[in-house]
């Protein structure tokens, strides 16, 4: 593989349109990372990162998996081998990720920040390490010093109700311009299924709310305890990463009566673990609206599929996949039962199949209520789909179903200060899907319009949307 520009300056631009609105509407603007999972010690200690493999692979499960289908042991992913050898590792492979996205956000990832902009194989490797780890000493490399670079503007971390929140309240009180708002993402206090797992939560969110939990009235003062105390941490945004929606929304007094055995029992399983999450969702939903909060709802994923590793190496390891449930009437029910009280708040639905794109779509249209512009949000190509072909089916979907001008735009959903390239990739896939429809005649040639449209798209939907002013 000969080494020169990976990335030129019309990456993904396949037009005079489509660059113009790239760098006239697009390249420029501030990041709105609304959705992630940086973790909020690393911003508030303004961490530096030891080496290249420290900051651009731990923790990427899109890298392991790659790295495992390509036959790298997993000594050299997760495992004991000394960082640099897990680097070299990376590198010898990197060419074979070719059309995986993989190939292109490793390319971007180099040029931006870095500065490099040339291939990553097993000859180039040793010197783009070291030329990496001698910048990653710098303030400029620091995780707020990146932050800084990309033009960050707000990082929505996602925590846990019974976090303390005090890294927020750090960076809250220093000097640090860009915005660090939690999100509160209670998912623990719904899976009842996961009976150990569960009662052990139930005692954490006993202790840090001062509540002793022992039925559902109890459970669900705790929960507003912890709500609360997110909005006065300047929380506006919750999270929640399920299969599916739950299918019923309410619990008979004899199941009220059952979860107080339940918690009393070591052994004992819930009978029925669907109503008491639709119970508990319900609920949360009617504060989040009570408070005009954004909720979101990440579904579709099947996770652990690979029990041998899950045995070995835990969850969120890379061994998630695509599930194929059925969303439709789940979606309808759910949402519609806050509609009858009128207690929906702002939502954005994330779909992980893309066959069922167009019925997430088409489900947002039916809770617009007219009070303001685009409620309901089809949220971005997410996990498997932030890739060229998800983000485009996303986009053609929500344009046909619903409101592209009103969409909220990209996020990252990642652990890696390093993704923030992402931004500008949804940005150049955006302006070019734009800019061939100008140039074909479907769209209007009428640069300032669209170029508006696309502006809002990339960041003052955002800002709108999260009341950021």
């Amino acid at each position: 593989m000969k080494e020169g520009a990976v990335i030129p300056e019309d990456f993904l631009l396949q037009g005079k349109k489509a660059e113009v609105l790239f760098n006239e509407y697009a390249k420029h603007l501030p990041i709105i990372d609304y959705h992630n999972h940086l973790p909020p010690q690393e911003i508030a200690e303004n961490k530096k990162f030891a080496n290249l493999t420290e900051i651009w692979l731990k923790g990427d499960h899109y890298k392991w998996r790659g790295m495992r289908a390509l036959g790298v042991s997993e000594e050299l992913i997760t495992g004991k081998a000394p960082d640099q050898d897990k680097f070299m590792a990376w590198a010898r492979v990197a060419p074979s990720t070719v059309r995986n996205p993989l190939f292109h956000w490793t390319h971007m990832e180099l040029q931006n920040p870095f500065g490099i902009n040339s291939f990553l194989n097993a000859d180039s490797g040793r010197r783009i390490y070291e030329q990496c780890n001698a910048l990653l000493t710098k303030d400029e490399f620091s995780t707020q010093g990146l932050l800084n670079h990309f033009k960050v503007e707000m990082v929505g971390t996602t925590d846990d109700p019974c976090d303390d929140l005090k890294y927020h309240k750090q960076l809250s009180e220093s000097d640090f311009s860009v915005k660090v708002k939690p999100s509160f993402r209670p998912d623990k206090a719904l899976l009842i299924d996961k009976t150990v797992q569960f009662k052990d939560y139930i005692k954490q969110l006993s202790a840090v709310s001062g509540i002793v939990i022992t039925d559902i009235n109890e459970l669900l003062a705790a929960l507003k305890q912890r709500v609360d105390y997110f909005a006065q941490h300047n929380c506006s945004v919750s999270d929640h990463g399920l299969a599916t929606l739950p299918a019923t929304y309410s619990l008979t007094d004899t199941e009220k009566r059952e979860f107080v055995s339940f918690l009393k029992t070591d052994d004992a399983v819930f009978s029925n673990p669907d109503a008491f999450a639709g119970y508990v969702l319900t609920e949360l939903s009617k504060l989040y609206h009570e408070r005009d909060w954004v909720q979101q709802f990440h579904l579709g994923a099947i996770r652990n599929n690979n029990l041998g590793m899950f045995n070995k190496i835990g969850a969120d390891t890379g061994y998630d996949s695509i599930g194929d449930f059925k969303h439709a009437e789940r979606l309808s029910g759910f949402l519609g039962n806050l509609s009858i009280t009128d207690q929906l708040t702002k939502t954005i639905i994330y779909n992980l199949n893309p066959a069922d794109n167009e019925v997430f779509a088409a489900m947002t249209g039916n809770f617009a209520d007219g009070r303001m512009k685009g409620k309901m949000q089809f949220g971005s190509g997410w996990w498997f789909l932030d890739q060229k072909d998800g983000m485009e089916k996303q986009l053609n979907a929500l344009s046909n179903m619903g409101m592209v001008s009103n969409f909220v735009g990209m996020l990252t959903d990642s652990r890696s200060f390093l993704s923030y390239s992402r931004h500008e990739y949804f940005r150049r896939i955006l302006c070019n899907l734009f800019g061939a429809e100008m140039e074909n005649g479907i769209l209007p040639n009428d640069e300032k319009w669209i170029g508006q449209i696309i502006s809002d798209i990339c960041y003052y939907n955002a800002k709108e949307y999260f009341k950021l002013g």
